[in-house]
């Protein structure tokens, strides 16, 4: 592990833009011993040296290149929020300082920050503390149920945790020089990809690379899209927007996927060959949730032929629910026809032959537009790319 001392990366990115070890103390007030310290304490702590010592200068190696654009795309998240709330921070702010702060802006609360961070509440409320005087204005306010951080704490607050979201993924490029895994990968999962994408990429994935951490979340589109934005999941898996929900994310496009009607193997619509509108609209459905890309169409589905849609709507995107109910009453279904159709293939399922006319839903990746993967991630990625269904290429 290297040692988050802010102070010590800048130094790095000093000399190595400078190449030179009496430049980069001098431009940065430190001692000439201080900047060779930290080079040699660094370099333990990464595993090898991070530059190449000739008569020319110094010179970033391979593992300090890896290194130094790490810390470049942290500074250069941070600094400018830094300097938004004191100048003086940008030379005085500590790695533990960013890490309470976030803490608090997202406990709203001391005693839970310091839960969360395994520390003492009065430690935490001193780095806190430390901050406002040095910024010489306060960042949180103090409200009935809590305290409230100001937009400025909040804006610091983001971007400090995407900057110390690019500390770990140095760690996982290093760990690359000798083979080893670390870090993790944090995958948001949308309904159809837990069926179709991901368990066949993740499948090769394992067999690559047996010991990374590999955590997979899924819930509401937004709670997931919240968490891309602040680097607590390093990608999306599944439907796309239209248009892209918010600027700073991509989206890429893996295949189309069409929705698919759905009834109980019994259910009288089963099989027949004329169904209209209207006698579908008299049945109860089982559809997914307002918002979702899958509920727009069947929406649409009726308000464009001008029918009525069902009284009776039962929300949820759980195939498996939807299984057990159409299987159990006179429900009908929409869903994705990727995510139905291990269902219907093995008969567990009806699928209505009525055609929708609906266009096709893209089916992708959401990333941060900034995003830099690790080798890891890179690999994961293309092993998502090459999972689309045959049918669906």
């Amino acid at each position: 592990m290297i040692s988050r001392n802010l102070r010590h990366f800048r130094l790095i990115l000093a000399v190595a833009d400078l190449g030179s070890l009496t430049r980069a103390s001098e431009v940065c007030h430190v001692s000439q011993p201080a900047v060779t310290q930290a080079i040699s304490k660094i370099e333990r702590e990464a595993g090898g040296a991070i530059f190449e010592r000739t008569r020319n200068g110094f010179f970033l190696t391979p593992r300090g290149e890896v290194l130094a654009a790490r810390f470049r795309r942290a500074f250069e998240l941070l600094d400018p929020a830094l300097a938004d709330v004191s100048p003086r921070l940008r030379l005085t702010v500590t790695h533990a300082q960013l890490q309470a702060l976030i803490a608090v802006r997202e406990a709203e609360n001391f005693t839970l920050a310091a839960r969360q961070l395994g520390l003492a509440q009065p430690t935490v409320h001193r780095a806190i503390t430390q901050i406002e005087e040095e910024a010489g204005r306060k960042l949180f306010e103090r409200a009935s149920f809590g305290i409230v951080p100001t937009r400025a704490c909040q804006t610091l607050a983001q971007v400090a945790r995407l900057a110390l979201y690019e500390f770990d993924q140095a760690e996982a490029d290093l760990a690359e020089f000798e083979g080893r895994e670390v870090g993790r990968i944090v995958i948001g999962a949308m309904p159809l990809s837990r069926s179709v994408l991901l368990p066949q990429a993740l499948a090769q994935f394992r067999a690559l690379r047996p010991l990374l951490n590999v955590r997979v979340i899924d819930g509401p589109y937004e709670l997931l899209l919240s968490g891309l934005r602040r680097g607590e999941i390093d990608l999306l898996v599944g439907a796309l927007r239209d248009p892209a929900p918010i600027g700073d994310v991509v989206q890429e496009v893996l295949f189309d996927d069409r929705l698919a009607l759905l009834s109980g193997r019994s259910h009288p619509l089963a099989g027949r060959h004329d169904l209209t509108l209207p006698e579908l609209a008299r049945y109860p459905w089982i559809v997914p949730p307002k918002g979702t890309p899958t509920r727009q169409q069947f929406d649409a589905l009726f308000s464009e032929a001008g029918v009525g849609a069902p009284a009776s709507i039962l929300e949820s995107g759980s195939i498996l629910l939807m299984r057990e109910m159409l299987g159990l009453s006179d429900h009908l279904g929409c869903i994705s026809r990727q995510q139905a159709k291990a269902e219907i293939e093995k008969g567990l399922v009806a699928a209505l032959d009525f055609a929708t006319h609906l266009p096709a839903r893209p089916i992708g990746l959401t990333l941060r537009s900034n995003w830099e993967p690790t080798g890891a991630q890179r690999l994961l990625l293309d092993l998502l790319r090459g999972a689309v269904p045959a049918e669906a290429a």
